[in-house]
């Protein structure tokens, strides 16, 4: 049973190819079992003692399938954690030393701290995402260095430049259609990209960039999502000197193409639109408004995953 009523139980399971680290909190519980079927079966019968919120464990490559298996079959609240999530967490936080018990003791506490919701999604899904979504932004870059390339280099080189552009087209055509097909077979991201997508101005790739790399979309704030993307804006102060709030921090990868994202919203979005202008009109520079802008509609996405309802107009 919970030994601490009034508190939530996070566990977390740092993996390893022949060892699973856990780490109960806030009970400060650790211990090691071998990642093999018999050291799976101990633990999972010690964290069931527990009856844990929630247990949250990296996707690793695999060596957390077993472990992730064990805990949907014993019907635990099991949640499957983007490493580099993780990792950032462990930074903005100042956890930057690191041991098992370390690893073990983080990750239970981004469970607490952001409460991750529980995913259906098996370990492959989250990884073979996140690795699509990485090689499209790969392509993207190489694209753009290119096209730059057209402006400087002779025109002899050109042919070679477009040949090369239209191959990574065509392969960012395919990674787009792997991410079609792996959302359209995940039923609990294909809901979350409908609903996502309901919104003017939210395409495929902001809605499955969420999916990946911003999976506490819908359990925080709007405060806590704001600063977790980094599009809040942070004071700069000391002593008697009053800089301007700037932002920093943050999910890039998010921030990016929430930015792109923004340049479609204030054209086609009416309460994007509208709000763009309100802050033009009132002396803001476009560089701050479209920030602002940014933080407006993670807040609305945030707060639509969060009550499950698709865009309407002035939704928050």
């Amino acid at each position: 049973m919970n030994t601490l009523s009034n508190f939530e139980i996070n566990v977390g399971v740092d993996t390893g190819k022949k060892q699973l680290d856990i780490y109960i909190r806030p009970l400060a519980i650790f211990f090691k079992v071998e990642n093999n079927p018999q050291g799976i079966k101990e633990a999972v019968k010690k964290i069931k003692l527990h009856a844990p919120s929630r247990v949250i464990i990296e996707s690793t490559g695999g060596f957390e399938t077993l472990f992730v298996e064990a805990c949907q079959k014993a019907e635990l609240p099991i949640m499957i954690a983007n490493p580099l999530l993780v990792r950032r967490f462990a930074a903005a936080t100042g956890k930057l030393a690191k041991t098992d018990r370390i690893d073990a003791e983080i990750i239970a506490f981004y469970g607490e701290a952001l409460k991750p919701r529980l995913s259906a999604v098996k370990p492959e899904q989250l990884s073979l995402m996140s690795d699509l979504l990485s090689r499209r932004r790969q392509l993207k870059e190489m694209a753009t260095m290119e096209k730059n390339r057209l402006a400087i280099m002779p025109k002899s080189f050109h042919k070679d430049i477009h040949q090369l552009l239209k191959a990574i087209e065509k392969q960012v055509e395919r990674i787009d259609a792997q991410l079609d097909e792996l959302i359209e077979n995940t039923p609990e991201w294909h809901q979350l990209s409908a609903l996502l997508q309901s919104t003017p101005g939210v395409g495929k790739v902001l809605a499955y960039t969420l999916l990946a790399e911003l999976p506490e979309i819908g359990q925080l704030s709007s405060k806590q999502i704001a600063a977790l993307v980094g599009v809040a804006p942070m004071n700069k102060e000391s002593g008697a000197y009053k800089g301007k709030r700037q932002i920093r921090g943050g999910r890039q990868q998010v921030r990016t193409v929430l930015f792109m994202a923004i340049m479609s919203a204030i054209q086609c979005n009416s309460v994007i639109k509208s709000y763009y202008e309100r802050l033009k009109l009132g002396g803001k520079t476009p560089k701050v408004a479209m920030v602002a802008c940014m933080r407006k509609l993670i807040t609305i996405l945030n707060t639509m995953v969060k009550k499950n309802t698709y865009w309407v107009a002035n939704p928050i």
